[in-house]
């Protein structure tokens, strides 16, 4: 066993990826079922008018209606639910989630009640809303044919597609938070939701040499946002950056931990699933790209952005905004965004069986 394997196998050994291989098949199912019994159980709770209000057909275009800004949403925000409606909605979160997901997801929209102190919002405004997070479901859950659901609201957009027997995309992810370290005179102050995102990136730029820093850095300014904002596709004209065979062992690792960050917001079985995709695409084919300042330090005109970028994964994270202490997270599946790849994969298969 070479180098390379072997701190893979040891790192993943103690993380959600354990196993380089995917996940069985009954664990899928299982992961599938659940998600379906809870989404059915949560429809039942609403009245007529909100499941109207929830629901749309698979094949609507409002489906690919993402963003992560505030903004008038669709589907039927928390404001609107019931205790008990909030508590299913709630519980649909954590079928597609992790703890350490679900700890971030509800952190984030906690947030809002500090921006509204920090801008001196009253009481009752809507702009900053820990209850203006909506959730909806796009088909019939538990079917033959495919169906998902969304949650999103200012900061978070997450989404999940199911179809035969597994849960086949959970992408676009995208994780922000304003502010990025809570500093104002609040119960959550010192709070910092993407701290790991944020100390494991600086971890590894640190540890890089000289030419190392060449291969990796592709800008001295960091980009003002995310550079594949809310569109339906992701894509960049080229991969660039400081690739995973180019890393010392203890690079590797760290590389790894950061991208297990991301992965780990899922629950284990979907963790497992995506990586075991990026293993066949290859790991040594992952690479490590920086722009902007090179120390974590806050103020007017500072800033820095990374992505991980491979073949079939773009991981976006930027943090510009607000004076460097405003965050935007983002994981694109460049094959599998709203589970495109593989439906049209099942599509093919019906119509090759007819």
């Amino acid at each position: 066993m070479g180098p390379f394997r072997f701190v893979v196998g040891c790192l993943l050994a103690t993380q959600v990826a354990a196993q380089t291989v995917a996940p069985s098949k009954p664990a899928q199912q299982q992961v599938k079922n659940e998600m379906a019994a809870v989404t059915q159980r949560f429809l039942q709770l609403l009245t007529p008018e909100q499941r109207a209000q929830a629901t749309y057909p698979f094949d609507n275009e409002e489906r690919f209606n993402w963003h992560f800004v505030p903004r008038t949403r669709k589907g039927l925000p928390l404001k609107q639910m019931t205790d008990e409606q909030r508590k299913a909605a709630m519980a649909l979160l954590k079928t597609g989630l992790s703890d350490q997901g679900y700890d971030k997801a509800t952190a984030i929209m906690d947030l809002e009640n500090v921006l509204r102190v920090v801008e001196n919002r009253p009481p009752n405004d809507t702009y900053r809303d820990p209850e203006n997070y909506s959730f909806t479901v796009f088909g019939e859950p538990g079917g033959r044919e495919p169906w998902s659901w969304r949650i999103e609201g200012h900061h978070i957009s997450l989404q999940f597609l199911s179809l035969t027997g597994r849960v086949l995309a959970q992408t676009p992810t995208f994780f922000g938070s304003n502010p990025g370290e809570v500093r104002a005179d609040v119960p959550q102050k010192g709070k910092r939701v993407l701290k790991q995102e944020t100390d494991l990136a600086f971890a590894l730029l640190k540890t890089l040499s000289d030419e190392q820093r060449k291969q990796a850095v592709i800008g001295t300014v960091a980009y003002p946002e995310i550079i594949t904002s809310n569109k339906r596709k992701a894509s960049l004209e080229k991969m660039e950056g400081l690739t995973l065979t180019d890393m010392k062992a203890d690079q590797r690792k760290l590389f790894l931990e950061l991208l297990q960050v991301y992965l780990n917001n899922y629950r284990i079985t979907l963790a497992k699933q995506q990586f075991a995709r990026l293993e066949k695409a290859g790991l040594d084919k992952l690479r490590f790209a920086w722009a902007g300042d090179l120390t974590p330090e806050l103020g007017e005109g500072k800033g820095w952005y990374y992505r991980i970028h491979g073949p079939t994964i773009l991981i976006e994270y930027d943090n510009t905004q607000t004076n460097a202490n405003h965050i935007h997270t983002v994981v694109r599946d460049l094959t599998n965004d709203f589970g495109e790849d593989l439906l049209r994969e099942h599509y093919e298969s019906q119509h090759k069986a007819k």
